[in-house]
């Protein structure tokens, strides 16, 4: 006898129904930071464009930065807790292998017994993070799920490190996913590139750390070539998903890569030939790089500062260690 299961309803497009954002407590200048490595403020400046970034003091953990964005990415898009169906986290930088940030915000926020996990692609993260937020959405699974990208770098950093220490920074960036009508969110575009898994890499394992074989595992890179691959790949990838979408790039408002380095944000958006009225987000100058919370703390920032608005059309793209990529088209809350 042939079995015929049941499937649960689907719906013809989700969308992001609001932002949330948290940043470190602590500003830091480049002058903070320049002694360990033999450097200065205007070295930082003409290699990275970050004039200062954020970072969270001792007492304040990643998992109070994803708390602080997720609620007020809640409040923000009208949903009651009860219609909140999952939770999915992007960190590379939560101290607990298990349980997952995800299910402890889960009980945090008053809704313990949603679809809850962490995902780890870096920098490319979060959008990973809205593309799985769309599939559950779309396919019945999920009436609403939050995605929040939160990083507290800060506890995996060498002051002495010359490749990336001085980059990076401590926040956490939230969206609510919903249903809609038509889709208002565009597939996601996705991959890795596993023949450079070491390129963006850890200085060693906490086994290692634990054994004493090696020392407490920072961030380091090959700056050179995450540089090159960033601007050829991720170029490509974005131009393929705007075709997707049935968009041209005369058709996009806002630009928001992932907050790796201005040289890399100014070098695609001359690659992509944006027009001169699309906004980008430059958030990286003032937060740093804080990778899976880069892109929507950039975004919350163009959208709170009134650069960006409702109904523009905002072409997010993340990539880092891995390394991965994700990207997607989305028309704002």
């Amino acid at each position: 006898m042939a079995i015929s299961l049941r499937s649960r309803p689907t719906v013809p497009g989700s969308r992001v129904l609001a932002y949330g954002a948290a940043r470190g407590d602590l500003v830091v200048p480049n002058d903070d930071l320049v002694g360990p490595i033999d450097s200065s403020d205007e070295w930082i400046r003409q290699r990275t464009g970050i004039v200062t970034r954020h970072r969270a003091s001792a007492e304040l953990g990643v998992k109070d930065l994803a708390l602080t964005a997720g609620r007020e990415a809640l409040e923000r898009s009208g949903i009651a807790i009860d219609e909140l169906d999952a939770i999915i986290v992007s960190t590379i930088s939560f101290p607990y292998p298990t349980p997952s940030l995800a299910t402890w915000l889960a009980g945090q926020l008053g809704r313990p017994d949603v679809i809850a996990y962490d995902i780890s692609a870096a920098c490319a993260g979060f959008a990973y993070g809205i593309g799985q937020a769309d599939s559950l959405v779309r396919s019945g699974s999920a009436r609403n799920v939050l995605v929040i990208g939160a990083e507290k770098l800060s506890d995996f950093v060498d002051p002495t490190d010359r490749s990336i220490s001085f980059l990076l920074g401590d926040g956490a960036g939230a969206a609510v996913v919903g249903a809609c009508e038509q889709p208002l969110i565009g597939p996601t575009v996705w991959g890795s590139d596993g023949d450079n898994w070491s390129t963006i890499r850890m200085t060693g394992s906490l086994t290692e750390f634990r054994d004493g074989t090696g020392p407490w595992p920072t961030l380091e890179q090959d700056g050179r070539t995450v540089f090159r691959w960033a601007v050829w790949h991720t170029a490509k990838k974005i131009r393929e998903m705007l075709e997707l979408s049935g968009l041209t790039i005369e058709d996009v408002d806002v630009f928001v890569p992932h907050q790796a380095n201005m040289r890399i944000v100014d070098e695609l958006a001359k690659q992509l030939a944006l027009p001169e009225r699309v906004v980008i987000g430059r958030d990286i100058a003032e937060t740093g790089n804080t990778s899976a919370a880069s892109i929507p703390l950039a975004t919350h920032r163009l959208l709170e500062e009134g650069a960006a608005g409702s109904g523009d059309v905002l072409v997010q793209f993340g990539f880092g260690a891995g390394l991965a990529y994700a990207g997607q088209v989305i028309v704002l809350p």
